[in-house]
């Protein structure tokens, strides 16, 4: 009776615990509040500096990621889906690499088949585009709505899709 007794404590542990960390991923996957979007300008892949703000008046899509990122190159598959269900109605996606690169990252966009704009720093994770936008880890994605203001950050899957449709219902 005791080792049962036991048992059952340990599955309400972990089922405590695992109710804790989706609530605390859940609510980091959201804003408090939405904010301004930091100035992004770097080259793209032709050599010429693209900035956000060129794509004001669009929901924006930022996201970080680099070539040598196994987690990044796999979120790649779920945006080429979104970004193809949704380019034609108005999304832009920006990928910002971190790569130190350049031909590592040009060969990464090829082969995962990245159709949107790509822009590098080759600075890494000295970058301080990335220090501004408070990227740690990668991938990060930061949702952009028609007003240049961080409406999501850090989603993936349905919760990503869906917050992208709405912004482009708006």
């Amino acid at each position: 009776m005791k080792q049962y007794f036991q048992i059952e404590i340990s599955k309400v542990a972990l089922l405590a615990a695992l109710l804790i960390f989706f609530t605390i991923n859940k609510s980091y996957a959201q804003p408090i509040q939405v904010i301004p979007a930091p100035a992004l300008a770097l080259p793209d892949q032709k050599g010429d500096t693209l900035r956000l703000a060129e794509f004001r008046g669009k929901v924006v899509l930022v996201d970080f990621w680099a070539s040598w990122c196994a987690p990044c190159r796999v979120a790649n598959k779920g945006l080429v889906k979104l970004y193809s269900k949704f380019e034609d109605k108005g999304l832009v996606i920006l990928g910002v690499s971190l790569d130190e690169s350049t031909e590592a990252w040009q060969k990464a966009i090829r082969k995962d088949g990245l159709k949107w704009r790509q822009v590098i720093d080759l600075k890494a994770w000295d970058s301080p585009v990335a220090a501004v936008w408070d990227v740690n880890a990668i991938p990060a994605s930061f949702l952009i709505d028609r007003e240049g203001n961080i409406v999501a950050h850090h989603l993936v899957g349905k919760d990503l899709e869906e917050a992208i449709a709405r912004e482009l219902k708006k």
